[in-house]
């Protein structure tokens, strides 16, 4: 995939795969057929800090497992150098961490998972 910019931040206690994470979002790009130069952020933060983002932007007082915030909300967010800004997605490590262990799953599929989930979102694919 050409000229995908994915700047990931993660808080220094959790460990990540960021080449798997670069995967996993550009695997849905193609998937879709979004072609570059396009841009997409991805955040692993803890409990804390998913709460405070949903709080403040969903209005509920509860941590999740994945956030994902659109740039154009439908509208396509060019900026001057037409690079596509889909947005930020963002997931709550000890979240995925539980999740997987219900699931049997391993930490890396369960993070691939709502991966493509928020991307959907991004992109204006919301559940079925």
């Amino acid at each position: 995939m050409e000229q995908v910019n994915i700047p990931i931040f993660v808080e220094s206690r959790y460990r990540v795969n960021r080449k798997r994470i670069k995967q996993a979002v550009s695997k849905v790009l193609m998937k879709h057929e979004i072609k570059g130069p396009v841009e997409v952020s991805v955040a692993i933060v803890g409990d804390r800090k998913m709460r405070a983002l949903s709080k403040k932007y969903k209005g509920e007082d509860k941590t999740r497992n994945v956030l994902s915030f659109s740039l154009s909300e439908g509208e396509s967010a060019h900026l001057d150098n037409e690079v596509l800004r889909l947005g930020d997605i963002v997931l709550s490590y000890p979240q995925v961490i539980k999740e997987a262990s219900e699931e049997e799953m391993l930490v890396d599929d369960k993070i691939d998972e709502l991966i493509e989930h928020g991307m959907l979102h991004l992109l204006g694919i919301n559940h079925e």
